[in-house]
């Protein structure tokens, strides 16, 4: 008798259980931006179905797939994504972005790829920060409740330590074969505003509260997980250096004209990262700054500041402070001002400069002017005579034979 009462007790709690958890599991979430109109798993689940970036760039603006439901500018209409594509290396930029207008683009997500050097290929797709927020980032996962995609085919779990615990390599992807496939052309759609292909029609948008409706199941499957950091920085900057971002998106987002999807609603926000952040979390044993993502280890003291703290504590132990040995100088001063008798006497220190000598007679009488070497035409005198009297030369004889014959 008792285990009856106590069976029908235990099937009553759960009866009375059930439509608790079915209504905590299907109650919505948002991000409260415009990001809620691009559900991220869904568009991560087209490209794995996808054997081309052309199919993957119509499947995602098909209206039938109710993944697109961005409108971005505002018009009262849905945006056309387009998706370009950029090489560096081994790694792929899959960019998804919408024409605002004539002259804007808004980069909406990017899809990366890369390959390491075993030949692993790893995906990320990335939620642009003006749509999502920062570090918005989804992944395929490879964990122990994973249940395969019936539109997969193939599928590697690899456990690779701490950090890459769960990652899931995606190489037999068929369009991961085609990107690697020495036929591929990088794709970059032709489409832009105003211009767009045949089998498009823009079409009014639905409210989030049915759009939601449409990917409840992706928030409860677990081949798609959320994290918090970016596995190949490199390749993200190299993208991040050719980033859209449109004025008008920033604009609406801070005039909240965005909001009206909602219909006035007030929504929780879906739960964060499932992994952590880095490397040094999953450890434990290190302090993590969450704004740098990087360990902040304490600094080791030096041995200088050993030594100080040894001080402070005993006293004794610390080396005494000697005084600094005066210079030859110091000494030289200091045995002058003990024996006065034995320092140099001063001497007077002889003038730098002669002392200036008059130039005029006045001033000195005894200065006289000196004779003049040539004549002075100006006087009209002649100069003085010597002192040594002029000699006469007597007359050179000549033979003038005109003399003899008078005397004759």
């Amino acid at each position: 008798m008792k285990k009856l009462i106590l069976s029908f007790v235990f099937l009553a709690t759960a009866l009375f259980s059930m439509p608790l958890f079915s209504q905590i599991e299907s109650r919505l979430v948002a991000l409260g931006i415009p990001g809620d109109n691009l559900n991220l798993y869904a568009v991560l689940d087209i490209f794995q179905k996808s054997k081309t970036l052309e199919e993957f760039e119509r499947a995602i603006n098909d209206k039938d797939t109710n993944i697109n439901n961005l409108d971005l500018n505002n018009d009262g209409y849905v945006d056309y994504i387009q998706v370009a594509s950029y090489r560096d290396g081994d790694s792929y930029s899959i960019v998804l972005r919408v024409a605002v207008n004539r002259i804007e683009y808004q980069d909406v997500a990017v899809i990366e790829v890369n390959k390491n050097r075993f030949g692993k290929v790893v995906i990320q797709i990335i939620g642009d920060e003006e749509l999502y927020g920062e570090d918005y980032i989804l992944e395929p996962s490879s964990g122990d409740d994973y249940t395969p995609n019936p539109g997969y085919l193939g599928y590697e779990r690899t456990y690779t330590g701490n950090y890459w615990n769960g990652v899931l390599y995606v190489n037999n992807w068929p369009i991961i074969i085609n990107l690697f496939s020495p036929s591929f052309v990088i794709y970059i759609s032709p489409w832009h505003w105003g211009y767009y292909p045949s089998y498009w029609r823009a079409w009014t948008p639905i409210y989030y509260y049915n759009y939601w409706d449409y990917h409840r199941h992706y928030y409860r499957n677990d081949f798609y997980r959320r994290v918090g950091y970016v596995r190949y920085p490199l390749t993200h900057s190299y993208y991040y250096s050719r980033r859209n971002s449109s004025p008008v998106v920033r604009r609406n987002r801070i005039n909240d004209a965005y909001r009206e999807t909602y219909q006035g609603r007030d929504f929780r926000r879906p739960e964060g990262t499932v992994l952590p952040r880095t490397r040094e979390q999953m450890r434990g044993n290190r302090s993590v700054n969450p704004r740098t993502s990087r360990s902040v280890q304490p600094m080791t003291p030096t041995r200088r500041q050993n030594v100080e703290e040894n001080r402070q504590r005993n006293p004794s132990s610390a080396r005494p402070v000697q005084p600094t040995a005066p210079t030859r100088r110091q000494n030289v001063e200091e045995n002058r001002q003990q024996n006065p008798s034995s320092a140099r006497p001063v001497q007077p220190t002889a003038p730098t400069r002669r002392q200036p000598v008059p130039r005029t007679r006045q001033d000195n009488p005894s200065i006289t002017r000196p004779a003049p070497a040539n004549h002075q035409r100006n006087e009209g005198t002649r100069s003085a005579p010597s002192r040594r009297p002029m000699e006469k030369t007597p007359p050179a004889r000549t033979n003038n034979p005109s003399r003899g014959k008078d005397r004759n």
